[in-house]
């Protein structure tokens, strides 16, 4: 719900409120991802579910307080995961998160003339 100028989680709903989408149920339902992490290397393949889980619970903690930074998706594939966001805070969280727990390189960059972000974390063994 938009309350107090910002999105909130709540289960109350005021009488004669008017629904409308998020941005991030828009970005969603669209497909339409303001962020991507990308994780690669030899690594990845031997640790997959430890890594989705860690992604997953970033998601958790940063959707708390900011209802609007989701995961759009997780695709795994052999030798990467590619995950989309629908915010640019939740990849740098996320990967930042991935490197302090398991090392590896990492690189972040922003568009600076649209709102994307993509982080690309990478770890051979």
């Amino acid at each position: 719900m938009f309350h107090d100028g910002r999105w909130q989680w709540t289960t109350l709903q005021p009488a004669g409120a008017n629904r409308h989408s998020c941005q991030a149920c828009r970005r969603i339902r669209d497909g339409y991802p303001a962020g991507i992490v990308k994780l690669t290397g030899g690594f990845v393949g031997k640790h997959r579910k430890e890594l989705v889980h860690l992604a997953r619970n970033n998601e958790l903690i940063e959707n708390r307080d900011h209802p609007l930074n989701r995961i759009i998706k997780i695709e795994e594939h052999p030798d990467s995961i590619v995950i989309t966001t629908t915010d640019i805070h939740l990849p740098r969280r996320i990967a930042e998160a991935v490197r302090h727990a398991y090392k590896g390189d990492l690189e972040l960059r922003y568009d600076e003339e649209g709102y994307f972000a993509r982080a690309e974390w990478r770890r051979e063994s």
